[in-house]
């Protein structure tokens, strides 16, 4: 049986610790690209003498060579400029945007039959810049951010009551970005609903630090942003594809009327299949709950009217 090929596009932290934790998992083999020379050859060796510690067999390639790429199954894009402290994911889009043209053509000419996970930041204007360059189908083609989110979201909950983060569930709408819209309502303890365990203004104030958690990060590191938790996030979406779980997990996926957006990338549940992106779960929402989402939603589509492709 021929093993996956998973593609990296960018070398830097995030592409490092998808590396190490694709060849931890054996869920196929990895090739790393990068512009600088020697930094994913570096980081593919280093993981490659590892393996033998974990008994892993996965095969790891760095390369600045976008044909190395030929054949993937799934690719995963992180390049581009990371946050520094004091700015927003919004202000990396000029800088990433070209960045992100160049990426999608070198992916469409060497692997049109990939399922695409963009990473890349401001999220939801990079995923739909991908999409739109490549010509790629849109269902095959999503963003990492709601799984993160949710995550976030998960973890400051499970710290506040305590329990364990696997027995926390929740969902979070919306772009990637401060306006990202937190769902309490939908989050669940043990199944026990979370407005039952916890006050309302410690529910407020987890559902602020969730929308700024990446900044939090920001501010702690000086020197980057998140790197681990995106790329665990990335490859839970990467997992679910290939082995045709059909997962329920919140990303960026392309709408087409759901919660009334069209032709756009925001985040939502969506099931994620062999197919791609199969299926687009629609909550019902409150009216609050609801303007927070048209708020989001107007954030992301101003980004992106202001893209010239």
């Amino acid at each position: 049986m021929t093993r996956k090929k998973i593609a990296l596009i960018g070398g830097g932290n995030i592409g490092g610790v998808l590396a190490e934790n694709i060849a931890a998992r054996e869920l196929g083999d990895v090739v790393l690209f990068d512009v600088v020379e020697g930094l994913p050859q570096g980081k593919c060796l280093d993981i490659l003498e590892g393996l033998p510690v974990i008994n892993s067999d996965s095969h790891l390639k760095g390369t600045n060579n976008y044909a190395d790429i030929s054949g993937s199954d799934v690719v995963i894009i992180t390049a581009g400029l990371a946050r520094k402290p004091g700015m927003s994911r919004d202000d990396l889009l000029n800088k990433n945007l070209e960045i992100m043209k160049s990426v999608a053509l070198n992916v469409k000419q060497h692997a049109p039959k990939a399922f695409v996970i963009v990473i890349s930041n401001p999220l939801d204007a990079m995923v739909y810049t991908f999409q739109k360059v490549s010509g790629f189908a849109p269902n095959k083609v999503c963003g990492m951010a709601g799984i993160l989110d949710s995550a976030r979201f998960r973890a400051f909950v499970a710290m506040e009551l305590g329990v364990s983060v696997k027995d926390v569930h929740a969902v979070v709408l919306g772009g990637h970005g401060d306006t990202m819209v937190p769902l309490p309502r939908y989050c669940t303890v043990g199944g026990i609903p979370v407005t039952d365990l916890l006050p309302a203004d410690k529910i407020a104030k987890i559902s602020e630090r969730t929308q700024k958690a990446g900044g939090e990060v920001v501010e702690l590191l000086k020197t980057g942003s998140a790197f681990v938790s995106p790329a665990l996030s990335a490859i839970s979406m990467a997992e679910s594809y290939l082995k045709d779980q059909k997962r329920v997990l919140p990303c960026a996926a392309y709408l087409g009327g759901e919660y009334g957006i069209k032709n756009y990338y925001i985040g939502v549940p969506a099931v994620i299949g062999g197919e791609g992106v199969e299926k687009i779960l629609e909550l019902k929402l409150t009216a609050e709950e609801k303007q927070h989402l048209d708020a989001s939603f107007q954030a992301v589509k101003s980004l992106i009217d202001s893209i010239h492709l």
